[in-house]
């Protein structure tokens, strides 16, 4: 314990956060004061920072954009703290927010307070029970299903969030959209472009064998088995975590996404889901889909175009961490790795287009 509310946990970065200003501003919202006691950083994505600590009687967990902010990081964070409150109550598995600053002035970020959830994350560990039983991994599999199918039948329009994306025309943007985002990446000091064979192959298949039909709904838009938190006590989602990537838009893109991101012992993508994804026991693609669609009124006929599509704009993404690597804003292991991944990513979605 810290002597002072506004004491500094040394170990953390008051570039980061400045616990004197957060200790400040948590009281103006009304919630108790006192010391932060037992400040510990959380393992998840590369993009963002969350530090738990307990204060005035109640654990928190404060998220945040990186230490070095990206052009778009504070809108990110603004965005998921909005999604987030707006899905408070609708039994949909995600975290409760408490406050949100939305002011990035206030700590040199935008940032929110959230409720810590109970589960563990499948890529940091596997408890007794979970690596004991391949029935009880399946099931995790499809409580995975589950979730996002029910957060793809929500009326994002009664929820409030009708300014939240721009459905019209989402898929026709993708492609586009993520090329030239795979473009911008040259913006970065040393980085030699993308070594990724038949992305633009990819794109045009993606085109030509587009989905002409669809519905509007809410996207969690990087649903893997890493953003997903699960129960010790047996295989249901705990919360959905990471939401840096919602928006308005297709949700079969969360199925294609669960879908290409399911893990196969002895690949590197595997490892992005620990020891979860070295033992296996996962459902079945088929099985995913029948599952969903359980939860789900949506023509699910095309989901091989939407894994396809999920490959694709994944690879994509992670490549940016290996760009920003060369250019010392990321660890060249965590660059490297995820590179591995993006060449997996892309070498499934030629199998998918055969």
């Amino acid at each position: 314990m810290w002597g002072m509310s506004v004491a500094q946990p040394v170990e953390v970065d008051r570039e980061v956060v400045d616990f004197a200003i957060v200790g400040k501003w948590m009281e103006e919202q009304g919630l108790p004061g006192g010391a932060f006691e037992g400040v510990t950083s959380l393992g998840g994505g590369t993009q963002n920072i969350m530090l738990r600590f307990h204060r005035g009687g109640r654990d928190y967990v404060l998220r945040r954009g990186p230490k070095h902010l990206r052009a778009k990081s504070n809108e990110v964070i603004r965005r998921e703290a909005r999604l987030l409150g707006a899905l408070s109550g609708t039994g949909v598995r995600a975290p409760e927010v408490i406050a949100a600053c939305t002011d990035e002035s206030v700590i040199g970020a935008v940032f929110y307070l959230m409720e810590p959830i109970v589960g563990f994350n499948p890529q940091n560990e596997l408890p007794e029970l979970h690596a004991n039983d391949p029935e009880i991994r399946r099931q995790m599999g499809l409580s995975a299903a589950e979730a996002i199918a029910r957060l793809g039948a929500l009326d994002y329009r009664e929820l409030g969030l009708s300014d939240y994306g721009k459905p019209e025309g989402f898929l026709e943007r993708q492609v586009p959209r993520w090329l030239g985002e795979l473009e911008s990446y040259s913006a970065n000091e040393g980085y030699p472009g993308p070594e990724i064979p038949g992305v633009q192959q990819v794109g045009d298949w993606l085109d030509r064998n587009r989905p002409a039909n669809w519905t509007p709904g809410i996207l969690h838009g990087d649903c893997h088995l890493a953003n997903m938190m699960f129960s010790y006590e047996g295989p249901q989602v705990a919360a959905m975590v990471d939401w840096e990537m919602s928006t308005i838009g297709d949700p079969l893109l969360d199925l294609g996404w669960q879908i290409a991101t399911r893990p196969e012992p002895g690949t590197t993508g595997a490892a992005l889901v620990g020891k979860l994804g070295a033992v296996g026991g996962l459902p079945t693609p088929e099985e995913m889909i029948e599952h969903y669609g359980r939860f789900s009124d949506r023509d699910l006929s095309h989901v091989t175009w939407y894994t396809v599509l999920a490959c694709f704009k994944l690879g994509i993404v992670l490549e940016g961490t290996h760009a920003r690597a060369f250019a010392g804003k990321a660890p060249k292991e965590v660059g490297d790795f995820l590179h591995a991944i993006t060449l997996e990513l892309f070498e499934r979605a030629h199998r998918l287009m055969e």
